[in-house]
């Protein structure tokens, strides 16, 4: 027999061969497993169906978070999304038509997560992440960039949908993240800067993504000062989904 044989059909190669193959299954199985501590059961087209496949679920784990508090997952039960679409066919997995006002669906682009309903703290957790300038008077405009407050918004259809009341900055990184826009019925809603571009020779800010009109049905939040991370993944998934929601042309092929 050769150097390493245990047998004349068995060796150390083998052993390390076959060693390797149940460590690696072993992985495959737990991280298939720990990756359903969130989203699972799957909740099917049928509303009385639910998923989970295999593996099964892992057993409840307590996280720690930074602020001091814990959540547990997988957890008990879950908040839903108010889902509003319709399948367009009779099979499971059909895709789904948008029911109302498609940006406010939940559906497709429109989708977002129910994280938690509370404002993400700084990193010393003394204060709100964001805020508007009006509360973050530590902030202020370049000398030599445009102070969009009290400007114009517009909406693709080249339409005034409101004016921008004040900005939004993070604390953290010091930039502008929202814009706070008053529209005609007096409400706030708020606007990613990120989709927007400022004309300061002519005092507007435009918006490609969405109406004038869809502006104003944008959605709101429940503090004047804050706003949690819920309420701004509601409010990134309606605005960044009308490059394909705001306009019915806009959901059909190019071809």
């Amino acid at each position: 027999m050769g150097t390493g044989a245990i047998t004349q059909y068995f060796d150390a190669a083998q052993v390390t061969l076959y060693a390797f193959w149940i460590f690696f299954f072993g992985l495959v199985y737990y991280l298939r497993k720990e990756d359903k501590r969130e989203g699972y059961p799957m909740i099917t087209g049928d509303a009385d169906l639910t998923a989970i496949g295999f593996p099964p679920l892992p057993a409840p784990k307590t996280f720690l978070l930074r602020d001091g508090t814990s959540v547990q997952a997988p957890r008990e039960g879950r908040p839903e999304v108010d889902y509003k679409a319709t399948p367009a066919g009779f099979l499971t997995g059909a895709p789904s038509d948008p029911v109302g006002n498609p940006l406010q669906s939940a559906s497709g682009p429109a989708g977002y997560a129910l994280r938690a309903d509370k404002p993400e703290l700084t990193w010393h957790n003394d204060q709100t992440r964001l805020a508007p300038m009006r509360v973050a008077t530590d902030h202020s405009f370049d000398e030599y960039s445009p102070n969009p407050i009290g400007f114009e918004v517009l909406g693709c259809d080249g339409i005034a949908g409101g004016s921008v009341k004040d900005v939004w900055v993070d604390r953290e990184e010091s930039v502008i993240r929202y814009y706070e826009v008053t529209v005609p019925d007096g409400k706030s809603v708020f606007v990613p800067v990120a989709l927007v571009r400022v004309k300061e020779s002519a005092n507007q800010v435009l918006l490609a993504t969405v109406t004038a009109k869809q502006i104003g049905e944008a959605p709101t939040i429940a503090s004047p000062d804050q706003i949690t991370w819920r309420e701004e993944d509601q409010t990134q998934a309606y605005f960044a989904s009308g490059q394909l929601f705001a306009t019915p042309s806009r959901r059909e092929s190019l071809i």
